[in-house]
């Protein structure tokens, strides 16, 4: 008893010690609750202050760019988590002033005393780790922003760029374009376009690169693009390095970003990406390129997965973007005209735009109006700033060009008048007569011309016209070709004035005349020209062609001995001095003249390759002798012409079609290609049933045939049919108003297609022809895959131009299509025929499409037909035409719509956004 007794007793000590303890701990807390809660507001006006700071400091070094430390963002993050606890502590006490006595209040002084004595201990924490931060709140090795702003003009608002800017930003996203090429004209806009694509991927919610990279190339050496691209990763530059050793270190960087873009703006020729330092997108699937340039070509040496030509601003566009720079005083009554004018000279161009606004804001005199616009109109580049802003860019263009030649050719299309339409054919002739290109090949041979001129538009130095045989120059690249010209001293300066209104040419127009290379007074009013010898002892060009009322006096062309280009065309003189002393004449162009005899002593003109004879219908008498004396001729053309070649038995002092045949079978083998009219062979009212030896020559002999009300012609035919004929040398056919069933019943098929590369094909008033396609496998069995051009008028039975069946499947090359005047016209391609229709668009290469009166014309297309290439279309009197091949998917080649508003207005959409997005591309007539 006395064990257990004594067993209690000191259980119950033991318990009564404890109990002691804890109330004795707790009644501790409970006391310390003002005393404490006093030091959390002190400490805490201590860490207010702290936290101010540091907050300042890091947002400093955000915007510079910096990476914060981890343990500064955490530190914020905890002061974030404290706010809240600091505010229900204060709010309580001021609630709670008197304490209650009762058991439950104690108990809940007691937890708010643990709570206050928590919080003090954390914000004395928090004071003791920002103590380590005076060191500074960034990482010692800064990291970049993943997306820095580059600054530059916005295109909010502005259709085209916007248009574009979409157009880009959906192929960065696109699966498989993992190089981008950007492209277009110097000042149309690139580097505008991906600064604005860079500053919107910076505002993207999530973002797509862990790091985009800009690096402006221009003409700089690689290793100042390594410098640009070694600073945005915040690599050590160091230019005592080797090319070699820093794209090492680059490659070694970006190797690490799982995804990463480069911007490569204005870039001017190849560049080798493992020399710069970049992984190859097909080794780094996370590395994509965008690169800009002028030049289409360095584009496909880059191997880019897509481009993208900028375009020009439309009308509008130009406008509110003069405004914008001019200013209000553009709007004024005496002075919007000339701004309108002005505007219209720098040819929708933004840089242009935007210099020669700058140049003429707040001037409020008309005069320096005026006198702007003259300047501008002379191409005289004096208005402040532009040389340094348009012409110097343009001319570095210019200045890239690589080639035999290319520089004379390009400088050789501003000769033309402003806005003209050049046609390839012309201007190729032109080069090769001045021995640019060409030489030793066939007269008729295009191809070198083609590819100079498309490596000219890959430059944006030239553009598309109207049709596929034209080009055009724009305005302001014309202006700086003027400029080069003017002042060239490499064999191509030159005097243009031409289409400016010319009436008279005085002497003083020649000053400096012997160092001139080229002379152009075309497309002017001038009546005479001055009547004394002109010194120009090296011109090789003299353009005097569409002054209607000229006549040319006797001396004036005695001082062009090197002459080898001499156009008179559309002149309408009747007679011309001799032009014997001109031996080195090459073209000669007396197309459109009323000259009624030959020039004297053209007989001299022993290098006289190409005589323009078309439309000379008061030409009578071509004497005997005189064209077999041109013993380098190639190409004779008299089309229209009033002078007919005598047949053998009708000899009359008159030149005979067998001189004619005799002096082109004398020429060197493979330059033995007569050509009449422009690459066309001209028959008019003759029965080609008859005389059938020579005819075939000139089918055999031709690049270019036109029949003209000629009878036979379906005879003629089947007797080539039976003789297996094939005129591989034709590519042009013309068939007018001939009296023929050409398409239906008799005759016998081909066994090979007669004209295999025919590139061009014009029917005019052809009856009784159904469709084209009768023409494959019957008669000329036309297969018509090399076809680049139909022009079909006036034909009235015609219900299809194509029934895509056997013969006729596609037509890959085609890219302009001109039809009028046919009533009964319903489609331009029925597939009535065809029994495993194709999923490939019949026309993938369309890029102009003209349609005019066809009162029943109703489809062009299948509707799932996309048309891919399509950028002019031209469309009158064609109520029933309801639809365009164009979806918000494949539209964006468009360049211009014409037609009728009502007509405009019943289209029908697959959807609204379409219609919306071509709206600015449409111009009512």
């Amino acid at each position: 008893m006395e064990v257990v007794g004594a067993a209690v007793g000191a259980l119950v000590a033991t318990t009564s010690e404890l109990l002691c303890s804890c109330v004795s701990s707790k009644t501790k807390t409970t006391f310390n609750l003002h005393s404490d809660v006093a030091a959390v507001e002190q400490e805490m006006k201590s860490l207010t202050d702290r936290i101010k700071e540091v907050k300042g400091e890091t947002e400093a070094a955000e915007k510079e760019g910096h990476k914060i430390r981890t343990q500064v963002v955490t530190w914020l993050k905890d002061v974030e988590t404290l706010q809240p606890r600091v505010n229900a502590i204060q709010g309580q006490m001021s609630n709670n002033k008197k304490p209650s006595r009762c058991f439950l209040n104690c108990r809940k002084r007691y937890r708010a005393s643990r709570e206050v004595e928590e919080t003090l201990k954390e914000i004395k924490r928090l004071l003791l780790v920002a103590g380590s931060f005076d060191s500074g709140v960034v990482c010692l090795t800064r990291v970049p922003s993943a997306v820095e702003c580059i600054p530059g003009p916005s295109i909010q608002g502005q259709t085209t760029a916007s248009k574009k800017l979409d157009e880009t930003m959906r192929a960065l996203y696109a699966d498989g374009v993992q190089v981008l090429g950007i492209w277009g004209l110097g000042g149309v806009g690139k580097t505008t376009l991906v600064k604005n694509l860079n500053n919107e991927l910076r505002k993207a919610s999530t973002q797509p690169f862990g790091i985009v990279i800009w690096a402006t190339v221009s003409k700089n050496l690689l290793k100042n693009v390594q410098k640009q691209i070694t600073e945005r990763l915040n690599l050590e530059v160091k230019m005592e390095e080797s090319v070699q050793r820093m794209a090492s270190r680059l490659y070694q960087r970006l190797e690490k970003e799982k995804k990463f873009l480069l911007i490569l703006d204005d870039v001017w020729a190849k560049i080798d990406l493992d020399t710069l330092g970049v992984p190859r997108p097909e080794v780094h699937k996370g590395c994509q390129i965008i690169l800009t340039s002028r030049l289409m070509e360095v584009c496909r040496t880059m191997t880019t997965d897509k481009e993208i030509k900028m375009e020009v601003l439309n009308d509008g566009e130009a406008w509110q973007l003069f405004c914008q720079k001019a200013g209000d005083v553009a709007h004024l009554e005496e002075i919007k005209p000339l701004a309108e004018a002005i505007v219209k000279e720098c040819c929708r161009l933004p840089l242009a735009i935007i210099t020669v606004g700058a140049a003429m804001r707040k001037k409020t005199k008309v005069e320096l109006w005026k006198h702007a616009l003259k300047e501008l109109q002379r191409s005289v580049p004096s208005i402040g700033g532009t040389e340094a802003e348009v012409y110097k860019p343009l001319k570095l263009s210019y200045d890239s060009l690589q080639g035999n030649n290319i520089k004379s050719c390009f400088l050789y299309c501003c000769l033309f008048p402003e806005d003209f339409e050049i046609e390839i054919r012309k201007l190729v002739q032109y080069w090769r007569a001045e021995g640019l290109i060409g030489e030793g090949q066939n007269w008729a041979d295009m191809d070198e011309g083609i590819s100079l001129i498309e490596n000219l538009k890959d430059s944006c130095l030239l553009e598309d016209g109207s049709r596929w045989e034209i080009v055009k120059m724009h305005d302001v690249v014309r202006d700086v070709a003027i400029w080069i010209s003017s002042s060239s001293e490499d064999g191509c300066k030159s005097l243009v004035r031409s289409g400016i209104g010319l009436s008279e040419i005085s002497v003083g127009e020649f000053s400096n005349s012997n160092s001139l290379d080229r002379v152009s007074f075309m497309d002017n009013n001038i009546t005479r020209l001055p009547d004394c010898m002109i010194q120009c002892s090296k011109a090789s060009t003299l353009l005097l062609q569409c002054n209607r009322a000229l006549t040319i006096p006797k001396k004036f062309l005695q001082g062009f001995k090197a002459l080898k280009v001499l156009d008179l065309s559309e002149t309408g003189i009747r007679s011309l001095p001799s032009l014997g002393t001109l031996t080195k004449l090459r073209e000669l162009d007396l197309c459109d003249t009323c000259i009624a005899n030959l020039p004297r002593g053209i007989e001299n003109l022993s290098e006289l390759r190409h005589l323009n004879l078309d439309r000379t219908s008061e030409l009578k008498s071509i004497q005997p002798g005189i064209i077999s004396k041109l013993s380098c001729l190639e190409s004779l053309s008299m089309w229209e012409s009033g002078f007919r070649f005598r047949l053998k038995g009708e000899e009359d002092g008159q030149a005979t079609f067998e001189e004619l045949k005799s002096s082109f079978n004398r020429l060197p083998q493979g330059r033995s290609q007569l050509i009449i009219s422009e690459k066309r062979c001209s028959f008019e009212n003759l029965n080609l049933s008859l005389s059938q030896e020579w005819i075939g020559w000139f089918w055999g002999n031709s690049c270019s045939l036109e029949l003209h009300e000629c009878t036979g012609l379906v005879e003629m035919l089947e007797d080539f049919i039976e003789s297996d004929a094939s005129f591989a040398g034709l590519k042009s056919l013309s068939i007018i108003n001939c009296p023929t069933s050409l398409g239906r019943g008799g005759g016998c098929a081909a066994r090979c297609d007669l004209l295999p590369n025919l590139e061009e094909l014009h029917l005019y008033n052809i009856k009784n022809l159904n469709s084209i396609s009768e023409l494959a496998g019957h008669h000329i069995g036309l297969r018509i895959h090399s076809l680049k051009s139909i022009e079909v008028f006036s034909c009235s039975q015609m219900k299809y131009l194509f029934s895509c069946g056997d013969f006729i499947q596609t037509l890959p090359n085609l890219d302009f299509i001109w039809v009028t005047n046919c009533e009964n016209l319903e489609e331009l391609f029925n597939n009535e025929s065809r029994q495993n229709i194709s999923p490939d668009p019949v026309v993938p290469k369309l890029r102009m499409l003209q349609l005019g009166n066809l009162p029943k014309f109703k489809t062009l297309c299948r509707h799932e037909e996309p048309w891919s290439c399509l950028e002019q279309v031209k469309v009158w009197e064609c109520k029933g035409l309801k639809r365009l091949p164009l979806t918000n998917q494949n539209a964006g080649t468009i360049k211009e719509i014409k037609g009728e508003s009502q007509w405009w207005d019943a289209l029908e959409w697959d959807d609204d956004q379409t219609k919306s997005s071509l709206l600015p591309f449409f111009h009512p007539q």
